[in-house]
């Protein structure tokens, strides 16, 4: 019997994989055809998630929450959500995405505010319920058809998780008026019913390129540093990414999982080894990484800087 299962086994791998799936191979990320893939992508950063550094409102208004607090009591609170429909229905279409393929690109991240796919813990009439909102899985079907259409992979990355996941209110739009992430089960167990009901949705899409769990975690559990940059087990991230990792697994066996670790996604001290066969980390880029790569740019072209972003952020480790 357990001849036979180990070849039954080796076919359902490479039955799933041939469909097109990407995965990882050692340090490469490769089709169902083994073929190398670099991924030359663009994040669509301020659609889903409004980030005060890249709007340049941080210094009155870093937080998500912040900036939709100014807005209201600038034209009210009618206007404001007219205004957040607007924009979430123009900030990017399939014109943009058609533009990305003209120009080269493969790839593009989501960051995602969980708040468009679920209500916050808050909000729940029913302790411990999930109520799901059709909002954010439209907007995230649109896009997915629109790089479907460009033979354009698409990798999701939560980017504001339940409660918020760093002390950067910036990109996670934590609210320190209530429990983050870290200090609340209910927000941990919202966040793994959501990635369970994304893989659900988009298990059998060969396009929707990978799952990003959580984007640049940075929260001190044990360290003195406040974003988490001198921790030295991480244990409470490991779990929820191994928790989370499980309940994908439980409906989608297909897709890459990329995780990542403290400080921004750099402080990886106890998260190794790795526990999903098909998994990448990812590290984000230093500031003077992205100076070298823009000066790199502009010697070699769009081509080389690609190259070194992709080896940066998604072939750190193996």
């Amino acid at each position: 019997m357990k001849n036979l299962f180990l070849p039954l086994l080796a076919l359902l791998t490479f039955s799933s994989y041939s469909q097109g799936f990407l995965h990882q191979d050692g340090q490469k990320i490769v089709d169902g055809k083994g073929n190398n893939v670099l991924l030359r992508g663009l994040g669509l950063g301020g659609w889903m998630v409004q980030e005060g550094y890249m709007l340049k409102t941080a210094d009155f208004a870093g937080a998500q929450y912040k900036i939709k607090a100014k807005i209201t009591e600038l034209i009210g609170e009618k206007n404001t959500a007219e205004f957040y429909d607007a924009y979430l229905k123009n900030g990017i279409t399939k014109r943009d995405i058609d533009s990305l393929a003209a120009w080269g690109f493969n790839s593009v991240r989501l960051p995602m505010h969980y708040n468009l796919y679920t209500l916050p813990i808050e909000d729940e009439k029913i302790a411990g319920e999930n109520t799901w909102l059709d909002k954010g899985f439209k907007m995230t079907d649109d896009l997915l058809s629109w790089c479907e259409a460009n033979k354009i992979y698409l990798i999701l990355d939560l980017h504001a998780a339940p409660g918020g996941q760093g002390k950067d209110a910036n990109i996670s739009d934590y609210d320190t008026t209530k429990p983050s992430l870290w200090e609340s089960k209910a927000n941990q167990d919202k966040m793994i019913a959501f990635w369970k009901k994304i893989a659900e949705r988009y298990k059998d899409n060969p396009w929707m390129g990978a799952y990003d769990i959580i984007n640049e975690p940075n929260w001190n559990f044990t360290g003195t540093n406040q974003n988490g940059c001198d921790e030295e087990s991480n244990a409470p991230l490991r779990k929820l990414q191994v928790d989370i990792t499980k309940a994908i697994r439980e409906v989608d066996k297909n897709h890459l999982i990329f995780i990542e670790g403290n400080c921004w996604g750099n402080n990886y001290n106890g998260i190794f080894p790795l526990w999903d066969e098909n998994m990448k980390t990812t590290k984000h880029p230093s500031r003077n990484s992205l100076i070298i790569a823009c000066n790199t740019m502009c010697l070699f072209g769009w081509e080389k800087v690609a190259k070194i972003q992709t080896c940066g952020l998604y072939n750190a480790f193996p």
